[in-house]
């Protein structure tokens, strides 16, 4: 089975006039399969949102290569970059400020539909199916992103990552700005999507009770490096790395 997505010795540095470089990501390599869901862990600062960022193109690589569905994105700009992006979306860790607050719901989950060139009839149709499909009703397509709770906001905000059925979904610590009810709803939601939709995963998150119950394989991240990796059961409860020890001892 061919890999979903392919990184190969992933490196960002970043240059500050007058202050010594810094790599938050280095020489980082991982396969993910279809119908898997890897998780991402490490303390904050470890480099895991920095990664994100770079997978979907948010920043430049400054070495290494990103391959999505055979797909070489590394460099990927404009018109081929439009068309990584039907096959990988990201949930970000705060859903208000994923939307723009002038628009309603509706018209941000509309807006990938609207650029791939989508009648307006079948836009409004499949605004309103997405919805529906995330646990919200048609009526949330007019609201705006300030009037809904934070876990509404996150299931649009799902809602608009599956409208062009991307093939693999990012999710950026997409559960831990909400509390632990609305977590567990949300988890429940990418549990099911997960089955209907054939999605695969890449999980970034510092709870390791959601990592062990949605996971299939973990990567440990520290000081912008893969410290290790295996099944989510061999990381937590065989962990080789003293790293994952220390991490593993600090949480549970």
């Amino acid at each position: 089975m061919e890999p979903i997505l392919q990184v190969s010795g992933l490196t960002k540095t970043f240059h500050a006039n007058g202050k010594p470089d810094f790599t938050a990501v280095d020489q980082v390599s991982f396969l993910l399969y279809p119908g898997e869901t890897v998780g991402i862990v490490g303390e904050s600062g470890c480099g895991k949102s920095t990664l994100a960022k770079l997978l979907c193109r948010l920043l430049d690589v400054t070495e290494g290569t990103i391959r999505l569905c055979g797909q070489d994105i590394t460099k990927a700009r404009d018109r081929e970059l439009f068309g990584a992006y039907r096959n990988i979306q990201m949930v970000f860790q705060d859903p208000l400020t994923s939307f723009d607050p002038r628009r309603t719901l509706g018209d941000g989950i509309g807006e990938s539909l609207r650029n791939a060139g989508v009648s307006k009839t079948e836009r409004e149709r499949r605004v309103v199916e997405l919805l529906e499909q995330c646990g919200l009703s048609e009526t949330f397509a007019g609201r705006y992103p300030h009037e809904v709770s934070g876990g509404q906001c996150q299931r649009a905000a799902i809602a608009r990552a599956l409208a062009i059925k991307p093939k693999l979904l990012l999710c950026d610590e997409a559960t831990s700005a909400l509390d632990v009810t609305v977590q567990q709803q949300i988890m429940e939601l990418l549990k099911e999507l997960r089955e209907k939709e054939k999605l695969s995963y890449l999980f970034i998150c510092h709870n390791l009770a959601l990592v062990q119950s949605f996971c299939d394989r973990v990567l440990v991240m520290h000081e912008g490096k893969i410290v290790e990796e295996g099944t989510t059961d061999q990381v937590i409860f065989y962990p080789q790395s003293d790293y994952t020890k220390i991490l593993l001892d600090s949480i549970l």
